[in-house]
Formats: structure tokens, C-alpha cells, sequence
């Protein structure tokens, strides 16, 4: 799907921003060691796996949830409103205030008020509205709007929030973030003390007794609901969990996965309406409950997108998301950000203001692997693609490269040995390091990998030999980069499960596994795709092994799911998936048999980049580390932040080159800072950026697959 050059522009003005980095990156590079520190102790999958089946469940019966909350909090006094739209939100509310003389709010942190735009729908009607959540007082008074869902002012510094203030209150404010929160508290005090209505959200609505939760650290919500006269609460249907038990394991979850806390400062819980001082005397304070559907039904009825609402709002997925520490909230368009917030996007405010932003997501999984609800973020991004590509369509460009050229095994072949000879001009020592024109910025940060003079196809008939007694027969699936950029990872492949007793072949009518295709949004052209592949795969071997995690993933999942609809098809797919292997895996159950042998002499330091996929949909980081362990010409050195994403994801260089190789530079500094002489990984998507990034930046750190290694040309290199 192509991105619109207004987006693509705006995420650039924001990689741009010095201050902008500066203030994400810190709360990046801090948070993971804060939320390990917080979960100290716990067990933490038990938890997720409780709270992902608790708000499953919730969302299952949630009109059920919604009636039996309304009977019991009426019971208590409040007023309840359900709001389908965010217009009769806004009305009701502004009703509530125009009946009971409102002139002044004060609201405390809610994202769904700023979903639906409260704050301009009432001063609209003559009524000032202050926040009063620090982070939101300030964008406030910038003029914007939320960049994180639990710290809306994160992409600020000290420095831009002295401005603001100094600007506001017409006197010189110090960069002191003490003294400025002492002056925002003196002059939010004010507004508490004078206002006619508090709005709040919710934090979780509980069925069993109609109360409200509330999580907050600067005690503002508690001032906002307690000391004016007319509370009304903004709560969306997706907050409403069955009972107090459910309560305990969200509090125990959220602060530490949204801020790295054990603990809010605040817990509050509002049962029913409670007294108030008004006109000289005790009357019990007017509870407004307005519950905001919104979208959110669609939401939750959709057979795919229902798991979205598993989210507790804590925006784990934003603090470890490397796209969101590079470019910030407010790229994403609306009010949500991050991939979680594209979803939401979606469904609350529409599909076309959705349509540039899912673009964003790298799917390196990372927030999959930390969310409370246990969300698949990455996959329901993908499906959002696929449902907007069929709708919308791919561009001329789009739809030409893979339906005409990927998609069509023979058409493919014969283009890649095309490129081999125009790529003559660009291409030296096995790179192509400057491209002219406009192409020139895929060249402009790492170094791109010249077509092989010979494919992997083409080399088979020598290094194929004969395995007397074979252990078993493997077919090997070498998927597009394998076979015509990096055909020794292929050579090796062969060589080293051939020694330890693999018969191999290479299944000629073989292709793209689709992937492209898939995380394009075209899931019509990766449904084909599938089935040539499956049809070339489907011999006698005993395995099918692949050396790259994505084409893994696309044989053992991907496929299964492409043709779910046909039960003929899905059998064949199923099928195949039992067989596959990948290279590593199989390398370790041969090992335990034998023992890797190595050559003498130098030992070299050796470091590994872990792929996203082979980490986190296939998870097998530890098998490259244990045959790598076992060459005694190798030391196995960790370096930093070794699962976080190299910038690769396939065509995401293609669409946003710029914040790729930013990723990237922050993966090659970890390599290089790890004194290591080679970088390992099993995924030939991470030796395309890795080894253009090192090259470009004039780097001695090699570049190996892990089958290169084993095959003892480390020393080669």
C-alpha cells in the first residue's frame, strides 16, 4: 500500500526533531529495566494469561457487563447514559453543564474525552475547560494533543515546558521540573477549588457493583472528583470487567507495564454518588456515568479484531515500540498512537484515518511479547492491511511487481538474472553502494547486496553429493535472497547437513513464499503463492529446511491461515508444516548425535542479532547460540539490546528508508560496541541491512549466517 507523501513528509519532520528524540529516547532506553525491576517476583505470563481471559471474556458478554453495571450503579445513586456516537457523548455532557449553570470544568486525564473532542465541543458552549493532569494542562496550553496514551507530554523537554509556562503566565519560569510542577499545582489549585463540574474517565468499570476505577499519580482525579458538585464520568465499553478479583490483576499489571511502578500513587474507587458541600450545606454530589460505545461494538464483534479489546490502556507497546521512540505520537493522525492505536484508529474514528499510519508498524513483535492482554499487535495490523488493500487496492507499481513479476515463479527468475546484468554499472566487491536519481536514498545509509553471479539453483548440481546411509532426506526451501544474493548461506546449508548424514535436495518449481505479498496487504496474490510453493514442496522428503525465519513462519503459519477457507488446500498446508524445520533447530537435534567440529588456530569473537521473526514467531533464539557455543574456535560475546529490531522488515526500507536506518545505526553500534569480530543471525532479511549498514558506515564487523560459521568459513572472511 503506498504511503501518501504528506505522511511520509510529516514522519520525517518528526524523525527530525532533536528534542523530540531526545526526550523519547531517554524514557526508551530507561523503561526496560524499570518494568523488570517492577515485575520482580511476579509471575508474570500467569498474569497475562489471566488478564488476556478475563477481558476476553468481558468482551464476549459485554452487554451482559454494561446492564448489569448501569442496574447496580443506578442502584447507587448514579445517572447512566449510554452513548452510541461521540456526538451524543458531547451532547449529553453539555446538556448535564447547560441545565446545571456549568460555567467552569475541570477534567481529569481521559483519553476517550479527547477521542471524541470534549474539550471543543464544550468550550463551543461557552465553557472553559482545564485539564488538569500535568502532562495534559501543558499540551493544552500548546495547543495539542496527547503523543502516549499514560504520558500525554513525553515528547517534551523541560525546556519547551519552561516556555510554555513562562508564555502562559506572563513571568520567566526556570528549566526546573520541581519548581515548574510547584507552579502548575499552585495555579490548578484555583481551578479545583472554583469548578462547577469535574469530568474524569475510568481506568476499569466493575459490573458486580457499579464501581469506577481510577489510577492516577498526581491525586488530580481524586480533586476533580471529589470536590466539585457535579461529577460525570467518560467510560468506554472496552474498560468494563465482571468483578473485584479482575480489579486486583489489572492494578498489579498496569502501572508496572505502563510506567515501571509497582504502584500508582492513587487508587481510587467511586461507588455510588458521596456528599458534597454546596450553597452553605452537605447534599450528596450529582454522578453522571456516561459509557461510550463509539465503535467500540464493531470492535468487539469483529471475529479477528475482538482481541484489541484485551487492552488496559497502559501503552507497554508504545515504550518498546523503536518506531514510536523515533518518531513520537503525534505521526499517527488522530488521538491513538503506536499500532494498538492504529487499531483503534480504525474502528473509533474511521479507516481512511487509519490508512497512512498502519503503515508504521516495522512487525518486529516486540509488543507482543510484554502485552498485559497478550494482543498480537503486529497480526492485526496485517489484517487492517489486507481489509484496506482489498477495499482501497495496492498502487500501478504495487499491483504490477506482484502480480506480475514475484507471483509468477519463471517472470521472477528471469528478472532477478536481468538485474544481474544492469546492476554491472552500481555494483562492486558484492554491493551496490550508490544508486543515481531518487533511488539514490536507498543507497544514501547502508549499502544494497548485488545480484550473485551465479543463483542457488544454478549451484546445486556442485555441491549436492551422495550421503551413504542417509539419516534422512531434506528438502531445502531457500526463498528469494538465499538464492540469488546470498547463495554460500544456501552452499552451506547443504555442505554442513550433508556431513551429518542429510540428504539434500533443492525443489525446483520453488518461489517467494508470499510474504511480500502478505504484509503488503495483498493477501489474493499470497493465497497463489502458497499453493505453488506447496505443490513444488510436497516430495519425499522427510523435512523441509529453511534458513530464513520469515519464509519459516510463511510455511508453518502463514499458509495454514492463507487457505483456511479450503479445506483441500489447508489439509496440503498442514501437511507441509509438520515437515518443516528450520536450519538451526535441525542443526541442534543433529549435534546432540555429533559434536561440531572446528578448525585450529585463532578463536574469533563472535556476537548474534536476533530476528524478529526467528525470536518471536518461531522462538528459537537459543538454538544458533548453542552450535555456535560449540565451535571452540568461537567466543560468543551478547551484545546490547540483541532482540531489538535491525530496521530490516522487508519493504518497510522501501517506504520509510529514513526511519530504518535509523534503527539500524542503533543496532550496528550495539555490534560494534560488542568487540566482536562477526555478527551471526539466522535471517537473510538482517544480513541485507546489517551487512549494507556495516559496509556503508566502513565497518570491520562481518556479516554471517550462522550455517557460514558451522561451515568454517568464518576464517575466510
Amino acid at each position: 500500500m503506498a504511503v501518501s507523501k504528506e505522511f511520509k513528509q510529516k514522519a520525517n519532520k518528526a524523525l527530525n526533531d532533536e528534542n523530540l528524540r531526545r526526550a523519547l529516547t531517554k524514557f526508551g532506553n530507561d523503561y526496560p529495566a524499570a518494568r523488570e525491576r517492577a515485575y520482580a517476583g511476579k509471575d508474570v505470563e500467569a498474569l497475562r494469561d489471566y488478564i488476556s481471559a478475563a477481558k476476553r471474556k468481558a468482551a464476549e458478554n459485554i452487554d451482559e457487563l454494561v446492564a448489569r453495571f448501569a442496574r447496580e450503579a443506578e442502584k447507587r445513586g448514579a445517572k447512566v447514559f449510554y452513548a452510541r456516537t461521540a456526538d451524543e457523548a458531547n451532547e449529553y455532557i453539555a446538556r448535564v453543564a447547560r441545565e446545571n449553570g456549568v460555567k467552569t470544568v475541570v477534567k481529569s486525564k481521559s483519553m476517550a474525552s479527547e477521542e471524541i473532542h470534549l474539550n471543543r465541543h464544550l468550550q463551543e458552549k461557552g465553557i472553559e475547560v482545564t485539564e488538569t493532569d500535568l502532562g495534559e494542562w501543558i499540551i493544552q496550553l500548546m495547543g495539542q494533543k496527547p503523543s502516549h496514551m499514560v504520558m500525554p507530554a513525553i515528547h517534551l523537554t523541560r525546556k519547551e515546558v519552561a516556555k510554555t509556562f513562562s508564555k502562559h503566565l506572563n513571568e520567566e519560569m526556570p528549566e526546573d521540573p520541581y519548581k515548574l510542577t510547584k507552579v502548575a499545582r499552585r495555579e490548578l489549585r484555583k481551578k479545583f477549588l472554583n469548578a462547577d463540574m469535574g469530568i474524569s474517565g475510568a481506568n476499569m468499570a466493575v459490573a458486580e457493583n457499579g464501581a469506577l476505577v481510577l489510577m492516577t499519580n498526581e491525586g488530580n482525579a481524586r480533586l476533580t472528583t471529589t470536590l466539585p458538585p457535579i461529577h460525570v464520568a467518560l467510560v468506554g465499553i472496552e474498560k468494563f470487567v465482571d468483578n473485584m478479583e479482575t480489579v486486583t490483576k489489572i492494578l498489579e499489571a498496569l502501572p508496572r507495564s505502563a510506567t515501571g511502578q509497582i504502584i500508582t500513587s492513587y487508587v481510587t474507587m467511586i461507588d455510588g454518588t458521596t456528599p458534597t458541600w454546596k450553597d452553605g450545606k452537605v447534599v450528596d454530589k450529582d454522578l453522571h456515568i456516561v459509557i461510550l460505545d463509539n465503535g467500540r461494538s464493531e470492535l468487539i464483534k469483529d471475529p479477528v479484531f475482538k482481541e484489541a479489546a484485551q487492552c488496559i490502556r497502559c501503552a507497554s507497546c508504545l515504550n518498546v515500540c523503536p518506531v514510536y521512540q523515533l518518531v513520537g505520537g503525534h505521526v499517527y493522525g488522530h488521538i491513538y498512537a503506536g499500532g494498538i492505536g492504529t487499531i483503534l484508529t480504525a474502528f473509533l474514528n474511521g479507516e481512511d484515518e487509519a490508512f497512512d499510519p498502519q503503515n508504521l508498524c516495522i512487525s518486529c513483535g516486540k509488543c507482543a511479547t510484554i502485552c498485559p492482554g497478550r494482543i498480537d499487535i503486529p497480526k492485526l495490523v496485517k489484517e487492517l492491511r489486507q481489509r484496506l488493500t482489498e477495499k482501497k487496492g495496492l498502487s500501478f507499481g504495487e499491483n504490477f511487481v506482484l502480480k506480475n513479476i514475484v507471483s509468477k515463479p519463471r517472470t521472477f527468475h528471469k528478472w532477478l538474472r536481468r538485474a544481474k546484468t544492469l546492476q554491472k554499472p552500481f555494483a562492486e566487491e558484492g554491493y551496490i553502494r550508490h544508486l543515481p536519481l531518487s533511488f539514490s536514498k536507498y543507497t544514501e545509509h547502508r549499502s544494497l547486496p548485488a545480484i550473485a553471479e551465479k543463483p542457488l539453483r544454478d549451484l546445486v548440481p556442485e555441491v549436492k553429493k551422495e550421503v551413504v546411509k542417509p539419516k534422512a532426506k531434506a528438502a531445502f526451501y531457500a526463498g528469494c535472497v538465499i538464492d540469488f544474493c546470498y547463495p554460500e548461506v544456501g552452499t552451506a546449508v547443504f555442505e554442513t547437513l550433508q556431513d551429518r548424514g542429510i540428504e539434500m535436495e533443492f525443489p525446483e518449481g520453488q518461489s517467494c513464499c508470499g510474504a511480500p505479498a502478505a504484509y503488503m496487504g495483498d493477501r489474493q496474490t499470497a493465497r497463489e503463492m502458497a499453493k505453488q510453493n506447496i505443490e513444488a514442496l510436497e516430495t519425499d522428503a522427510d523435512y523441509v529446511v529453511t534458513a530464513c525465519p520469515t519464509c519459516a513462519h510463511a510455511l508453518k503459519h502463514d499458509f495454514i491461515e492463507l487457505l483456511k477457507d479450503d479445506s483441500e488446500w489447508k489439509e496440503r498446508a498442514e501437511k507441509l508444516a509438520g515437515k518443516v524445520k528450520d536450519y538451526s533447530e535441525l542443526m541442534n537435534e543433529l549435534q546432540s548425535e555429533e559434536a561440531s567440529s572446528s578448525n585450529a588456530g585463532e578463536t574469533l569473537k563472535v556476537t548474534y542479532h536476533d530476528s524478529c521473526h526467528y525470536n518471536r514467531s518461531l522462538g528459537l533464539s537459543d538454538k544458533p547460540r548453542n552450535l555456535l557455543k560449540q565451535k571452540d574456535d568461537v567466543e560468543l560475546v551478547e551484545m546490547n539490546e540483541s532482540d531489538r529490531c535491525c530496521g530490516f522488515g522487508g519493504s518497510y526500507t522501501v517506504k520509510f528508508p529514513e526511519i530504518s536506518a535509523e534503527i539500524m545505526k542503533r543496532k550496528i553500534k550495539n555490534i560494534e560496541d560488542s568487540g566482536a569480530d562477526i555478527v551471526a543471525m539466522d535471517c537473510p532479511g538482517c544480513m541485507i541491512q546489517l551487512k549494507g549498514g556495516l559496509d556503508k558506515a566502513g565497518s570491520n564487523v562481518k556479516v554471517m549466517h550462522t550455517a557460514e560459521i558451522l561451515a568454517g568459513r568464518a576464517k575466510n572472511k
